[in-house]
């Protein structure tokens, strides 16, 4: 199995979108890419930690590659939309792209290249791709949120 971390808005819909993804053998929601330790829910909301709000996925590479879960990642939300995604504002909403090997870093930034390139946008890609850091669990609640609400979103 490999992990893959990604943030895209609000984690509750980007976990439903990546568990329905074929090879995904498991998701969390949680915290990363800023300075506080141990956030809570209520810090990041706080906008005081610089974490994003973050799905980690755990995958198998025979199944599902990391450039498909490049192509779910990009299909869910808008990547020129600085800190924003729809109503919700703020740093942790940020479109970020944590890798955790120099391989993920290189099929990012040419996935990315290839996005802005293509025509699909007329404003330029926001979206940054970092190191993985300090991975922090968000609150139980928030696990698999959407599943545990009876929301269905389908993209």
């Amino acid at each position: 199995m490999k992990v893959a971390t990604f943030g895209a808005g609000c984690f509750w819909g980007v976990e439903a979108a990546f568990r329905r993804a074929k090879g995904v053998t498991s998701t969390s929601v949680g915290y990363m890419g800023g300075h506080f330790p141990n956030p809570s829910y209520l810090d990041v909301c706080a906008r005081i930690t610089g974490h994003a709000e973050v799905v980690q996925v755990e995958y198998n590479p025979d199944l599902v590659s990391y450039e498909e879960l490049l192509e779910v990642f990009w299909s869910i939300h808008d990547p020129t939309s600085y800190n924003r995604q729809g109503a919700d504002r703020g740093e942790q909403y940020r479109s970020v792209i944590f890798y955790h090997t120099p391989e993920q870093e290189q099929i990012a930034r040419r996935s990315k290249h290839k996005l802005q390139t293509s025509g699909r946008y007329e404003k330029e890609i926001t979206t940054q791709i970092q190191a993985a850091g300090e991975y922090y669990l968000a609150e139980a609640y928030h696990q698999q949120y959407y599943e545990k609400q009876g929301i269905s979103k389908s993209r």
